[in-house]
């Protein structure tokens, strides 16, 4: 099992990121909030990581934080959430703003993420009651602010919430409905991602 990587930031196209550990190059799928503290390109950062073996694909996906890998993982086990499902929760929800609505039983705002209908909302609630991960503050070395991206931040803003499970319409519609005047493609995400939960 791969526990963490520690490499220079190669590419990144949300959701997924290259990361170059000593000549080998991982690819690697994360949720937005670990997109949102990456480092520029060519700069070095650790992830957490969780390799997902299946019969046709070997897939790694990389967190910030121990704490997100750990809600990453619960969140797998309950029937009917896969893995891009999980990293759609937490592109939308703080591991905080998850715990506080599985808390609170606040279907309805799990509901406004993309790929979560009644019923995955009310399992959500229901199963991870009681394997909620503390919350302990994890943060690695290495985090910093992304730069804006040398593609069209829109385009690349758009594909990403395809990427995390809307639909292309909504998708388009969402990142339309905020303001994109200088701000980076993981701004306009977050931004359309707040305005879709809203």
């Amino acid at each position: 099992m791969i526990g963490f990587l520690r490499g220079v930031v190669v590419a990144k196209k949300p959701p997924s990121l290259l990361l170059d550990v000593r000549g080998v190059g991982y690819e690697i799928d994360a949720p937005m909030s670990t997109f949102y503290k990456l480092p520029d390109i060519g700069e070095e950062v650790t992830l957490y990581t969780h390799l997902a073996i299946r019969e046709d694909a070997h897939n790694l996906f990389g967190f910030v934080s121990e704490t997100e890998r750990a809600l990453f993982r619960s969140l797998i086990r309950v029937s009917g959430v896969g893995a891009k499902l999980a990293l759609a929760i937490l592109s939308g929800l703080s591991v905080e703003e998850f715990h506080r609505c599985v808390e609170a039983q606040d279907a309805a705002r799990l509901v406004r993420l993309p790929g979560v209908g009644k019923k995955t909302a009310e399992r959500l609630i229901i199963e991870m009651r009681d394997r909620l991960p503390e919350l302990p503050t994890v943060h690695l070395p290495g985090a910093g602010i992304l730069p804006t991206p040398t593609a069209s931040p829109v385009d690349d803003a758009v594909s990403a919430l395809i990427a995390l499970g809307f639909k292309p319409q909504d998708a388009n519609s969402l990142v339309r409905k905020v303001s994109v005047d200088g701000k980076s493609s993981e701004e306009i995400i977050r931004s359309a991602l707040q305005s879709a939960a809203k």
